[in-house]
């Protein structure tokens, strides 16, 4: 593999080995990084011959430890794999190896004049290969789809070594099952995707953000709706952020402004993507008005220029990290129907004030998808009783969501943080279907065993 394709050192192996929120902690006694799909073929190879149980790694932010090996395995990382192979802007379409960091991506898209539309708060670090593993979803999703919209075409090397090259840029290729579809969201269980043909859309000529003052959470969906008929469907972004959110980014990340300080209740952030031939400014100026006349929104302000966007962005994209700051914090990753989300809000906040009075519940998201990060931080100086208050509480959250026909993870996947607890929330038959995909493609169970699927 050349050099540094290898490492059985533990202080550099061990960067790879912690997650991001600390939740948990990897042991390994060797790091591979291989630098093309050739050697990630032979590493598989000999790991499917031996019986070696392997796990994939990209960029190491993952949310639920689908990315660190907890029981020895080897770990293979496809840092070294990031090749940008190539920028079509006629098909509209870039071939990025598995390695390649999201913001790299999306700067080469941007070179050639295109958007590359899948955006998250880990797009400095976070890579492509671990985007499709993860169907990654971000603040676009409304517009542009989940991860799994965004890819045309893979190539994958499976479990015995054989390398399925798929990296076509067709759009249509009605040829049979569609095996790119397996190993999208799969978590590296079936297949490791080592490069992938990605879509590219024309660059919006501006942008048109807003911070708005929602009345109440019930108001969200019908705003939206009057957003995308002003607007043409143009809306991109349309996240929900609850006060104590937007107080938490303040008191910890430097620089932090709030557009709207006396309001106290649920805010959206709001962005269109404009093309050339037309600005949503106006039109989201109207729209908001009429909503403030309508008793749905009290407040709102429109960003003037790129700064103050980008102000009213940070708001959002560093909120995780300002939660961080604050202490411990229990993760969840719901959807539910967009109609039901304020209804879903409303059944759940009660509840968790009586399992654990004083916890502070951080509900924030893409609330035009459905998906909610419904986070609980610890009551004040007392992370001692949110840890006892765990179960319970992640109990009354999944259980809700199954309530109001939701799914327990929209976009993080489930790793080791769910892969049990999924077998309360997907039938028999579909867990053995899974089971029965898993054991077609890794008889020998060597692709990162344990996630995913109930052991």
């Amino acid at each position: 593999a050349g050099a540094g394709g290898w490492s059985d050192d533990a202080a550099e192996i061990a960067p790879h080995l912690a997650e991001w929120r600390g939740r948990w902690r990897g042991q390994t006694p060797l790091l591979l990084r291989p630098g093309k799909a050739a050697e990630v073929a032979c590493i598989l190879a000999i790991c499917n011959e031996t019986g070696t149980p392997i796990v994939p790694q990209g960029g190491n932010t993952g949310l639920v430890g689908g990315q660190i090996p907890t029981q020895g395995e080897v770990l293979l990382s496809l840092e070294r794999m990031n090749r940008i192979r190539n920028v079509d802007v006629q098909d509209n379409v870039l071939i990025a190896e598995a390695g390649v960091i999201l913001a790299s991506a999306q700067k080469a898209a941007d070179d050639a004049d295109r958007l590359f539309p899948l955006s998250l708060g880990a797009e400095g670090s976070c890579t492509i290969g671990g985007n499709i593993s993860t169907n990654a979803g971000g603040v676009g999703v409304l517009r542009y789809g989940m991860m799994r919209d965004l890819v045309l075409g893979l190539e994958v090397v499976l479990a015995d070594g054989r390398v399925v090259g798929t990296l076509r840029s067709l759009r249509k290729d009605n040829t049979g099952y569609d095996l790119k579809q397996l190993f999208i969201g799969a978590e590296g269980t079936l297949g490791v995707i080592t490069a992938a043909a990605l879509k590219l859309f024309p660059r919006p000529a501006s942008y048109t953000t807003a911070y708005v003052a929602l009345a109440h959470t019930t108001y969200a969906v019908e705003l939206l709706q009057r957003l995308q008929e002003a607007t043409g469907n143009l809306v991109t972004a349309f996240e929900l952020l609850p006060r104590f959110g937007v107080d938490l980014v303040l008191k910890h990340i430097p620089e932090t402004v709030d557009p709207l300080s006396r309001h106290r209740g649920w805010s959206l952030l709001i962005e269109t993507s404009n093309p050339r031939a037309f600005d949503a400014r106006g039109v989201l100026q109207e729209a908001l008005l009429t909503a403030s006349e309508d008793g749905l929104v009290t407040d709102a302000v429109i960003a003037k220029n790129e700064r103050e966007r980008r102000q009213i962005w940070r708001l959002r994209e560093t909120l995780p990290e300002a939660e961080k700051h604050e202490g411990p914090s229990l993760k969840h990753d719901v959807s539910v129907p967009l109609s039901r989300i304020s209804e879903f809000i409303e059944a759940t906040e009660p509840e968790i004030y009586r399992i654990l009075p004083g916890a502070r519940p951080v509900i924030f998201g893409h609330v035009g998808d459905g998906n909610l990060h419904y986070n609980v931080s610890a009551p004040v100086g007392d992370g001692a009783a949110l840890d006892a208050a765990s179960e319970k509480i992640e109990t009354l959250i999944h259980e809700t969501t199954r309530r109001f026909n939701g799914s327990i993870s929209a976009e993080h996947g489930l790793g080791l943080a769910k892969n049990e607890v999924i077998a309360r929330y997907k039938s028999a038959i579909e867990i053995d279907v899974m089971r029965a995909l898993k054991h077609t493609l890794d008889p020998k169970n060597i692709l990162n065993p344990g996630k995913v699927l109930p052991r």
